[in-house]
């Protein structure tokens, strides 16, 4: 049963989640945190930051390691089938359709009505994460880890994966010892 939810999990996911990474990130975490339990909010944090570190689409990082941790190898295999799924279904199913409707007016204003809902779904993932960050480390690491990354990829233009990594060593050093 467990291989069945997995495989659901990132199935709803993944076929909710129009326009890929960003906008499945809050749905998947919904599932593996809210309605599984299989992770804690910190835990999904942790995944998501380093997820984002690695090279490759974010979601089939994430599929394959709640996979791998719930179900073991079988586990992975089918989340990453899930993961990549509905996208394949809707290519092969709606190609002919592609070319004949991609200049219709109700296309474009739906593909604009789904932005705000996605940056509603980012903006509360983002809050549930600042909670469970203030929660785990407190107001002063959570400002100087804002406060640096801002100051290192706005002002002196450094690559977000290398403020990723910095911060990653950040916590491990100095929030190990809390």
């Amino acid at each position: 049963m467990i291989y069945l939810h997995i495989f659901w999990a990132f199935f709803v996911a993944n076929l909710l989640g129009y326009g890929g990474g960003p906008s499945t990130i809050p749905l998947i975490q919904n599932e593996v945190v809210q309605h599984y339990g299989w992770m804690t909010n910190k835990e999904f944090g942790d995944l998501l930051a380093m997820a984002n570190v690695l090279p490759g689409p974010i979601a089939t990082k994430m599929g394959g390691y709640v996979g791998y941790e719930v179900g073991g190898v079988l586990g992975a295999v089918l989340a990453l089938l899930a993961t990549i799924g509905p996208s394949a279904i809707a290519v092969i199913l709606l190609f002919t359709f592609a070319n004949r409707f991609k200049d219709a007016l109700q296309i474009k204003w739906m593909t604009r009505s789904v932005q705000p809902v996605i940056a509603v779904l980012l903006a509360v993932l983002a809050y549930q994460f600042l909670l469970s960050a203030f929660e785990e480390m407190g107001w002063i690491h959570l400002i100087l880890l804002g406060a640096g990354s801002y100051f290192a990829m706005e002002r002196r233009k450094i690559h977000p994966a290398i403020v990723i990594v910095a911060s990653l060593f950040y916590g491990g050093f100095f929030l190990s010892h809390i």
